[in-house]
């Protein structure tokens, strides 16, 4: 599955500068290089749509993206600052920022926060920590592990269980590959029933 049509919208640097909540939000957040803006444009089909940075964890902004999901109602894709590589303490409201903790607490539109994870890295504290603080925030959260295509079919799942007991999730990450498509159509069924 892919969207139906996807466009670039705005980027902010302060809450002020945030678009109309007019459509569900579903936020994209990870450490940087693990592969973010590939997932993004895989998942709506449009290459080059979400750009990379040459710095990792350079980009300090929000980026909002209008999508038109395979089903359901038009969306907002929120891309947000990759971590990790950014010189940030690891205090969560210091690491993300007012700019990302104010988005996340007070955006009445977002739905869910999909948190993208190297699955050749696994969950480190960073991951523990974020995921934590969004329970608190009572903030809907899906765990997709990325580059699934570069480890072997025989690993994927035992990594997948790996970062579901290290994060005490619910449910199993999402095992996704930008490059084979593998995970799209059921990030897309987890995107839909969010809104």
């Amino acid at each position: 599955m892919r969207a139906r049509h996807a466009a670039y919208v705005t980027s902010a640097a302060a809450p002020a500068r945030f678009p109309p909540e007019d459509r569900p939000e579903i936020a994209f957040t990870g450490r940087s290089n693990v592969g973010k803006s590939s997932l993004l444009n895989a998942l709506v089909g449009v290459k080059g749509l979400a750009r990379t940075s040459g710095t990792p964890g350079r980009t300090q902004l929000l980026h909002w993206f209008a999508v038109d999901p395979p089903k359901g109602p038009p969306l907002h894709f929120v891309d947000f600052p990759g971590y990790g590589y950014a010189k940030v303490p690891k205090s969560m409201r210091d690491a993300f920022g007012p700019l990302v903790d104010g988005y996340l607490q007070t955006r009445a539109s977002l739905r869910l926060v999909i948190v993208i994870i190297d699955v050749r890295r696994g969950a480190e504290e960073d991951e523990v920590l974020f995921l934590q603080w969004l329970a608190q925030h009572d903030r809907a959260t899906q765990v997709v592990l990325t580059k699934a295509d570069k480890i072997p079919k025989s690993k994927r799942i035992p990594a997948a269980h790996a970062v579901q007991r290290a994060l005490a999730l619910p449910r199993a990450p999402i095992l996704f590959s930008a490059t084979t498509g593998d995970g799209s159509d059921d990030l897309w069924r987890v995107i839909g029933n969010s809104v």
